[in-house]
């Protein structure tokens, strides 16, 4: 086990290693000396610029993305301002902030995506320096102008300019800064000689380091923690200050015995760490200081960069690309030389057991004696997810996978699970892939994230695996890679629509979570119209085809479209479009070829836009539907003449139908609204606008007998209806005699029984006793039984011999009162039978 701590340091009570990740694949002609280099966090990638100053006046220097293993992504010539420094965002974008203050945003392939200012006076007193820093709100910059005042956004993607207030007495640049995330806000620490200043929005406060050397006159550099709780300071004197970000407690100071100011400075902290711990980087030369004393040292052959990490620290050189942590406690316990930690002795007793020893049993029982072989087992594989070469992590896995053997109550899942994790890690951090994840960065970023980088990278088919592999649900996973390359392949311009959208339709298949309207739309973006056209065909969900075939104006599709889904707000929707983007006549002859569409616009129109649907019965010359708008518009207005105009068009519209019964009714109307004006004037009641039947009843309620005789006779009303009527008109005005008079007019063709029954309803049993006489010999027990008369419904009934009529009236009868009447039914009723 000698190989795996070869490269350990100890560092006070802990063990630091660097570890090579990669030898770069890219061939810089003088490494990265005088370059802007930035990496991106979790492993990302880098880039590479060659300072402006450092290049010949003719030649434009060349923009460099790599991958962290050096694998070259994307190269561009350099043709904007001067680049003061470079940055990445939590999402992948690469960040280029200019001496004039504009902040480039390009892609991980180099492409341009938008650019945005920091603010116009940096115009003339331009950025002396800048800093890139992630925060939770997202990614945030931090400008010193020549003015030497700060400007902070918190947050690129929602840019709100802050202008932080002035340094008292400051009047040249600080000796060193940095951007702090405290107490939900961005703050700027900064060091100008002995004094050391807090920036936030509203104040500059002064503040003083605790236990800071006294041998100290000036701080020259400063570090942030990566989780922003930590912070450090090297000092004139050669002193490297620890403590909380707060200022309020130190955590240690160590002497360098180096006066010179550092190049970087890095914290090298990991979660659950044993120590504090920083990395000082100057030319030639890097050191780890922690709580004690003691550092380490190592010497540097050529210029790099730190890239700081949640568990260490990143190095890159022109040649090599290597990580500094700290030894996890899992790998220290086991690999410890002389460890009898149960992790070691169980790694031991599974060395002998694969060379047949014996001894396999002695180191398996020492275990089993202290009880501890569970622990030994989670030992060995949480030291497995901290190495990242597959010959340890083989050998602590099998040496677990030995122990749990002899475990009846060891739950697989943990053994499981790291298995899945190294496996994806290992194909992660492969050269050509060049993402070098540690188990807890891993972690931290989430499989979903990782998913994304991978996908942004185009490394499609490693996704694919890893989502297949992990069982990831399909919306989460699989679906998003595949729609994610199914946009990248509608760009390939080189490929013809049919061959592009046959390839998309075979790999996406029916795919749950997939929306083809959204690959269609990017194809769309890219100029691709019939490409996008042809991918629409393949999405089922008519809502999703439509709004895209009218933003790429093709109405007479996206209108068939919504017609076949039968959704009528699809169909309302793009009949709107239509007629906004489209003149009347086109718009109309458009509905014209689409019934249906024509059908849901013309009960739009009636309800909403009137005076629209006329004109479109008018341009397809239906005269039938032009007469039933005139007679409903007629009903909206107030005026007679006006109503009457309206009428008459219809009558016109309804002769040109042919439509003699609506013609002669449409004239009618007329005919009954010019009576009820001359009534209305020369009686003044009103009239106008009732029925013919409520007009008549109205006639006959007010005594008008002429004029009721005459629009009867005008109107041919029905006798039936009109003695119905005016049999009712006058009871309710209880003009009984003119009740009587109307009823000895002439014979009545609805009978005598109604007077009898109206009369009884309004009360009046006098009155209706004259009609009972009158009343035919078929309702002659239903007229007495109405007036209460029994003793005549019982003769009627009697004599006309009707068994249900005697029985009627007997059930109207009492036992006690009507005993003779019942008497009579009942003999009646006998008599009938005997027959």
């Amino acid at each position: 086990m000698a190989f795996v701590t070869a490269n350990w340091n100890p560092l006070g009570d802990a063990f630091y290693r660097k570890v090579e990740l990669y030898e770069m694949g890219w061939s810089l002609k003088d490494g990265l000396r005088d370059c802007h280099v930035a990496a991106a966090p979790y492993g990302g990638p880098i880039a590479v610029l060659k300072e402006s100053q450092r290049c010949s006046p003719s030649v434009r220097p060349q923009l460099d993305i790599y991958t962290a293993s050096g694998m070259p992504v994307a190269a561009f010539p350099w043709k904007s301002g001067v680049v003061k420094q470079l940055g990445w965002t939590v999402g992948d974008d690469l960040l280029c902030v200019q001496e004039d203050g504009t902040v480039l945003v390009y892609d991980l392939f180099g492409s341009f995506k938008r650019h945005f200012s920091m603010g116009n006076e940096l115009v003339q007193s331009h950025v002396l320096e800048a800093k890139v820093f992630h925060s939770p709100y997202g990614t945030g910059i931090a400008l010193l102008s020549g003015t030497f005042r700060f400007i902070l956004a918190t947050n690129i993607e929602d840019l709100k300019l802050r202008r932080l207030p002035e340094v008292p007495g400051l009047q040249g640049a600080p000796s060193c800064w940095a951007v702090l995330s405290q107490d939900r806000q961005s703050k700027v620490l900064l060091a100008a000689g002995p004094d050391l200043y807090m920036l936030d929005t509203t104040a500059c406060t002064p503040v003083i380091p605790p236990g800071l050397t006294p041998q100290a006159s000036s701080i020259v550099h400063m570090a942030v923690s990566f989780s922003y709780k930590y912070l450090a300071f090297f000092t004139d004197s050669g002193h490297v200050w620890m403590g909380s970000a707060n200022l309020k407690d130190k955590l240690g100071e160590v002497e360098t015995k180096m006066k010179t100011p550092p190049k970087q400075m890095a914290w090298c902290r990991r979660p659950k760490g044993q120590q504090p711990s920083v990395v000082v980087m100057w030319e030639k030369n890097l050191l780890v200081a922690g709580q004690c004393q003691e550092t380490i040292q190592y010497h540097l052959d050529e210029d790099s960069v730190l890239v700081p990490e949640m568990d260490g620290v990143r190095i890159i050189s022109g040649s090599h690309h290597e990580l500094l942590q700290e030894v996890p406690a899992a790998c220290e316990e086991i690999f410890k030389i002389a460890s009898m930690a149960p992790g070691a002795l169980l790694l031991e007793a599974n060395r002998e057991y694969e060379k047949e020893s014996q001894k396999a049993d002695e180191y398996l029982r020492e275990i089993k004696e202290q009880d501890l072989l569970g622990e030994a087992v989670k030992q060995c594989v949480e030291a497995a997810g901290y190495e990242h070469e597959p010959e340890t992590q083989k050998m602590l896995l099998r040496a677990a996978s030995f122990g749990k053997c002899f475990l009846s109550n060891f739950r697989p899942e943990l053994f499981v699970h790291m298995c899945r994790d190294l496996r994806v890690l290992n194909a992660v951090r492969d050269y050509t892939v060049g993402i070098p994840l540690t188990l807890p960065q891993y972690k931290q970023m989430t499989v979903q994230v990782l998913i994304d980088r991978l996908v942004h990278r185009k490394l499609y088919p490693l996704a694919f695996e890893i989502c297949r592999y992990l069982k990831t649900p399909e919306y989460q996973g699989v679906s998003r890679v595949l729609k994610h390359w199914a946009c990248c392949k509608v760009q390939q311009k080189e490929e013809a629509d049919e061959v592009i959208a046959r390839a998309i339709s075979v790999k996406l298949g029916e795919t749950a979570g997939i929306s083809y309207s959204d690959i269609a739309a990017k194809a769309y973006e890219c100029g691709r119209t019939e490409l996008a056209i042809k991918l629409l065909e393949f999405e089922p969900r008519s809502g999703e085809q439509v709004p895209l075939l009218l933003k790429m104006k093709r109405s007479q599709l996206a209108l068939s479209k919504a017609i076949e889904s039968g959704d009528t707000d699809l169909v309302y929707t793009v009949v709107t479009y239509l007629k906004n983007e489209m003149n009347r006549g086109d718009f109309f002859m458009t509905l014209r070829n689409q019934p249906v569409a024509l059908s849901l616009y013309r009960q739009f129109c009636k309800h909403q836009e009137p005076e629209t649907l006329k004109d479109l019965f008018n341009q397809d010359d239906d005269h039938q539907e032009l007469g039933n708008f005139y007679v409903r518009a007629s009903y909206q207005e107030g005026k007679l003449e006006t109503r009457v105009s309206l009428l008459q068009s219809a009558v016109d519209e309804y002769n040109k139908a042919k439509n003699e019964f609506a013609a002669k009714a449409t004239e009618e109307e007329i005919r009954l609204l010019r009576f009820q004006r001359r009534v209305e004037e020369e009686k003044g009641e009103r009239v106008l606008g009732c029925s013919l039947h409520d007009t008549l009843h109205c006639l006959l309620t007010l005594g008008l007998h002429k004029q009721a005789e005459q629009l009867y006779k005008d109107f041919r009303v029905p006798d039936k209806r009109y003695w119905w009527l005016k049999l009712t008109a006058l009871a309710e005005k209880e003009d009984w005699e003119e009740l009587e008079k109307f009823a000895k007019s002439k014979k009545s063709p609805i009978g005598y029984l109604p007077f009898v029954e109206v009369c009884v309803k309004h009360l009046n049993k006098y009155e209706a006793k004259k009609y009972v006489s009158k009343v035919t010999p078929e309702q002659k027990v239903k007229a007495h039984l109405a007036v209460g008369d029994l003793e005549g419904a019982a003769e009627a009934a009697i004599e006309r011999r009707s068994e249900g009529e005697v029985s009627l009236v007997l059930s109207r009868c009492s036992a006690t009162t009507d005993r003779t009447i019942v008497d009579r039914l009942n003999r009646a009723r006998a008599a009938a039978a005997k027959k």
